[in-house]
């Protein structure tokens, strides 16, 4: 079979064309995102157990049981007939055994506890913190889907490239062959351009390699099959021209504004001054409302069908104050202030960090701008070079040698040009991730 009939199958399997806004919502839902979004179920979780610390406790137990006691002596006091006084003598008592039954319920509420309430303020910030933390890392994994669909895309349109670089050396053959035909080239000439053709045939088939991997990464980044056969739908970006970057203070204003590491930073920052009042709780009372009822006896049917009978009612209040527990409160609270100073400290870390993230990233995509209008002019001037280059062959007056040195250039130039105007895209996206306006279903 011919190698390109080969390649043209292989090319020409059954795809699954996905476009970019589609790319970017299904990232939303890869792996890393949906284990964050279980994170955050956790947290939410943790503010109801909290919370249940709160709410009224109530309990029910009842048992049944007996008690044997075994054959033993003691000493029992009687009167002794001759002195008329007191004695003890032994006696030997029998074995017995006695049943023992119980139903009762006990009702708990917290009254104050400053403790219970910080743990439940904690574990709401901690709650929010998720949150932001969550948006965080869907915007990155739909960064990650964006950059790999673009990646696909590029070689897709790098495939388009190579096989227009194939169609003119097929002509470049024709043309050299006609010309050995009439006599106005030597036979040299018509193999120099078979060569080419065959190298750039060569290459054509190669690239279905880079093809299939990217394919495969972008479809397992989106939680489908890792054999499903995508094709990046063009988002029309290599038509028009690429924006311009907005300015870079306006960048990291809503970087501070937006970005949710900072706010979850933040958040951490408050969850651990909570932290501190908890651990300071201990040094204020507690105090709560206990009710028990109680049924107790001997026999069964007293305790569980007669409910005139063994009523036993305990309330109470409780006041507990910790006054003394070997100076653990002030040790808490000092490895407290040492969480806060850390979480600060990473807060104004996260805040350089991202700083410089959009700094980097701004100059990044305006230097792909400036270099994919530098790659344009490089393509329309090797697109002449290729068109004079091919005059001068047809008047007898160039070589093969210098119609292929024109023609790679044409197509290096298509490649740059493509790929620096996909890396304004890729730029664009990251900028718009580290200013954490990377809104799901929303190009920009």
């Amino acid at each position: 079979m011919n190698a390109l009939v080969v390649v043209a199958l292989l090319a020409a399997a059954p795809s699954s064309p996905i476009t970019l806004e589609d790319a970017r919502k299904q990232g939303r839902q890869s792996t890393t995102a949906l284990q964050s979004i279980l994170d955050l179920e956790v947290a939410e979780e943790d503010v109801r157990i909290a919370r249940s610390s709160l709410l009224p406790q109530v309990s029910v137990n009842a048992y049944a049981g007996k008690r044997w006691i075994g054959r033993r002596n003691s000493f029992s006091l009687v009167t002794d007939p001759t002195t008329g006084q007191p004695v003890q003598i032994p006696v030997e008592t029998e074995p017995t055994s006695t049943e023992d039954y119980d139903l009762g319920a006990t009702l708990s509420q917290s009254v104050y506890d400053r403790k219970l309430w910080k743990q439940l303020e904690q574990n709401g910030v901690l709650r929010d913190a998720q949150k932001s933390q969550t948006k965080e890392e869907a915007d990155t994994a739909e960064l990650e889907a964006v950059r790999r669909f673009f990646t696909l895309f590029r070689t897709q349109a790098s495939r388009q490239v190579l096989e227009a670089n194939v169609k003119r050396s097929e002509e470049q053959l024709d043309r050299a062959h006609s010309m050995f035909e009439a006599g106005r080239v030597g036979k040299v000439e018509e193999i120099t351009a078979k060569v080419n053709l065959g190298n750039d045939r060569i290459t054509l088939t190669q690239s279905l390699k880079q093809l299939a991997t990217d394919q495969a990464q972008l479809a397992v980044w989106l939680t489908r099959p890792g054999t499903e056969v995508l094709e990046a739908v063009d988002p029309g970006v290599l038509q028009q021209e690429p924006a311009p970057a907005p300015s870079i203070d306006e960048a990291v204003k809503v970087a501070r504004e937006q970005r949710p590491l900072l706010k979850a930073r933040e958040l951490q920052v408050r969850s651990a001054e909570i932290a501190r009042a908890i651990a300071r709780a201990d040094y204020i009372p507690t105090l709560s409302l206990v009710g028990i009822y109680s049924r107790q006896g001997p026999d069964a049917e007293g305790v569980f069908t007669e409910p005139r009978m063994q009523n036993n009612f305990i309330g109470r209040l409780n006041l507990e104050w910790n006054v003394f527990n070997g100076f653990r409160t002030p040790a808490q609270t000092r490895r407290a202030e040492a969480s806060i100073r850390k979480a600060q400290l990473a807060l104004e870390q996260s805040a350089r960090e991202i700083e410089a993230e959009v700094r980097t990233s701004h100059q990044s995509l305006e230097a792909q701008i400036v270099a994919a209008q530098q790659a344009a002019e490089n393509k329309d001037a090797a697109a002449q070079g290729l068109h004079l280059a091919e005059e001068r062959f047809r008047a007898g007056a160039g070589s093969t040698l210098e119609v292929r040195d024109a023609q790679l250039k044409l197509t290096q130039a298509e490649l740059s040009l493509l790929q620096n105007r996909i890396d304004v895209e890729i730029a664009r996206f990251s900028l718009m991730r580290a200013m954490g306006a990377l809104s799901p279903g929303e190009t920009k």
